[in-house]
């Protein structure tokens, strides 16, 4: 399936300020499933792109913006060969088809710390929460993993949010709803607890049944590395596991690393006026579905 993605950021002002440099991550990810056609990122005001890849392998574009401005305007447009099946069967090594079962030694040393470790700050709600998941869970490891999935999604209401930044899994938990990155740091928390290294991912959602003009969004969810199948993407929000309709532009340790967006404005902050972002994953082949 060939998809075309234009993502749009606009921030406004009450007058021209001078811009700090801006980290985007807007760029896919070119893995398995998704092969990238083209890529373009444009910024008004002009702006000098430097680019690289982090420890992650993400593709960063680091933007240097010398004039002042009133507005700025981030548009990104990628065409993408997404190839990832809407059902698909993973095939792990024989050890590790059952939970717990140990991971080589190697492949710790390159997840390192941050991948396993999980948060030691929990309360007891959210331990008794993941205490009582796992009483009733499955020893399968992928049946564990899809329930985790599914009782995140069922256990929190999605909303949208327009604050900053990503509400802690107790905070989660309390409110019983948050956007796709609380829920997404929720079962990130869970899992790593569980003993599974697993990353945060940011990119973008084609949903065919969304409204026309309105196919896609800005998106979080997670990978937790399996043996024998490798990085396995599991969204709580949508209460689905695999790549089906996902494009990844970054992963990280935890969300706040892998936002679109990162920068800032020197000057009085009352001179912030508002920041719109729009998404559109439009299907360049006819009748594409995932």
């Amino acid at each position: 399936m060939r998809l075309r993605i234009r993502h749009r950021t606009v921030y406004r002002y009450t007058r021209p300020v001078r811009f700090s440099d801006h980290r985007l991550l807007v760029t896919p990810r070119a893995t398995r499933d998704v092969a990238i056609i083209w890529s373009s990122v444009q910024i008004d005001p002009a702006a000098a792109l430097v680019w690289s890849e982090d420890a992650a392998g993400n593709t960063v574009a680091l933007a240097l913006i010398a004039e002042a401005a009133a507005t700025l305007t981030i548009e990104a447009e990628h065409e993408v060969l997404h190839s990832a099946e809407p059902y698909p069967v993973f095939r792990l090594d024989p050890a590790a088809h059952r939970y717990p079962f140990a991971y080589a030694s190697d492949d710790r040393a390159l997840f390192g710390p941050g991948l396993l470790g999980g948060d030691a700050d929990q309360d007891e709600d959210q331990a008794r929460w993941l205490a009582e998941f796992r009483a009733a869970a499955p020893d399968d490891t992928l049946r564990l993993l899809n329930a985790l999935n599914e009782a995140v999604g069922a256990a929190i209401a999605y909303r949208t949010r327009d604050e900053e930044g990503t509400q802690s899994p107790s905070r989660t938990l309390a409110l019983r709803s948050g956007s796709c990155r609380d829920l997404a740091a929720l079962f990130l928390w869970a899992v790593r607890r569980l003993g599974f290294p697993a990353r945060a991912v940011s990119g973008y959602l084609f949903d065919p049944g969304m409204a026309a003009g309105d196919v896609g969004a800005t998106h979080a969810w997670c990978e937790v590395f399996l043996p024998g199948a490798g990085w396995i993407a599991f969204d709580p929000t949508q209460r689905r596991i695999g790549g089906a309709g996902l494009v990844a532009t970054a992963v990280g340790v935890i969300s706040a690393a892998v936002l679109p967006v990162i920068g800032g404005f020197v000057g009085d902050a009352a001179a912030f006026a508002s920041m719109d972002a729009s998404v559109v994953v439009e299907a360049l082949d006819a009748n594409a579905s995932v």
